[in-house]
């Protein structure tokens, strides 16, 4: 199990802590990251029995201090009928229980779809910081066959892009190399940083659905982008693999 930070570290330099003025202070440890890993947790109801239950989630910094935790609230009626679709909220807290960051999802009949993903299926996570303060979003774009996905400041601004790969597939069979979504600004030029989906071992990646991801980001980037991104990492892990989950592991669903 990984080892909380009791007290939430506040390593901010004064310029960093202007550029994210108005955010929760315990937000203000990204200021010094540039990586962090999000495991989400082992639902022990989940593998005996299949039901879908509410995700949870643990952010840990590169030396697997938990720093963050992640919790969806959810319908449990969308949950088992529609869960591709389901409306959702993801809470994510500090260490001492404080909410320092939200994810939101509204319900939609049809979502991922490959040909409208800027259109009527749009799959869409809003980040908000603190909570009622719009950071930005997180939006699917026009894919045909791979996962696109588009990050938007709170004045709409188009701030970065995420092409996933063709086939976004890890089985015991071969495929265990990392899942990469390459993080580039909007003309696809520069690469940023990376979402990666790691290969957890044969009996976790096997027989549960539990996922391992690392974002990587350059240090110096504003705390407010670095959310923005973790929002990004959750839309793919929604966006895509949770619908793989769902189809059994037949594809994507983009």
């Amino acid at each position: 199990m990984s080892a909380p930070i009791s007290n939430q570290p506040q390593q901010m330099q004064m310029g960093v802590v202007q550029q994210g003025g108005g955010l929760p202070p315990s937000l203000q440890y990204l200021a010094g990251l540039d990586q962090i890993i999000v495991k989400q947790k082992i639902e022990a109801l989940e593998v005996l029995t299949g039901f879908e239950t509410r995700n949870r989630y643990a952010v840990l910094n590169n030396q697997g201090q938990q720093i963050f935790f992640v919790q969806e609230e959810s319908s449990l009626c969308e949950r088992c009928f529609c869960p591709m679709n389901r409306g959702l909220t993801l809470h994510m807290t500090d260490n001492n229980s404080q909410e320092v960051m939200q994810f939101r999802r509204e319900f939609k009949f049809c979502t991922g779809c490959c040909w409208c993903g800027e259109g009527c299926c749009n799959m869409q996570f809003t980040v908000e910081s603190p909570v009622g303060r719009q950071l930005g979003s997180v939006r699917t774009g026009d894919s045909k066959c791979k996962a696109h996905m588009k990050v938007y400041d709170a004045s709409d601004k188009h701030m970065f892009t995420l092409w996933g790969p063709c086939c976004p597939c890890q089985c015991v069979c071969g495929c265990t190399d990392d899942i990469n979504f390459p993080i580039t600004d909007p003309s696809l030029t520069t690469q940023v940083g990376n979402v990666a989906k790691q290969w957890r071992g044969c009996c976790v990646d096997t027989f549960t659905d539990a996922d391992q991801f690392c974002l990587t980001f350059p240090a110096d980037m504003t705390v407010e982008c670095k959310a923005l991104l973790i929002g990004a990492l959750f839309l793919a892990e929604f966006y895509v693999f949770e619908q793989q989950k769902n189809n059994n592991g037949g594809g994507a669903g983009y």
